[in-house]
């Protein structure tokens, strides 16, 4: 595989990486859970879903600095970020139910339960 390939490959996950990890992130709030699973996480779902947010983050992170200088990898990553906040902002606002892709091992609250647990 030619380094240019390679370097895309690299890019291209740390990208998905960016977005599932912003994804994670938002879904730790509870009003972005109502959202997308028609209820609020437990405090230790928010507390998992946080920091494997932060872990797909560094892992975004490490995936840049592998591809290039350190100055250079920063700005690429700080740019994956702002695309991928983004990225998740809009899915929040038109199909967030879309985000449970990103969380498959999470069940849906059923309607009128009140006390499910995630």
């Amino acid at each position: 595989m030619s380094e240019a390939v390679l370097a895309a490959c690299l890019l291209s996950t740390a990208l998905v990486s960016s977005v599932a990890g912003m994804g994670w992130l938002a879904l730790s709030m509870p009003v972005h859970a109502q959202q997308v699973w028609g209820g609020a996480p437990t405090a230790m779902t928010s507390r998992v879903l946080r920091w494997i947010g932060v872990a797909g983050l560094a892992v975004a992170l490490g995936l840049c600095l592998i591809v290039d200088h350190a100055s250079m990898a920063v700005l690429v990553w700080a740019m994956a970020l702002t695309g991928a906040s983004l990225l998740v902002a809009f899915t929040l606002t038109w199909h967030p139910r879309w985000l449970r892709a990103i969380t498959p091992w999470m069940r849906t609250a059923t309607a009128g339960a009140g006390n499910e647990r995630f």
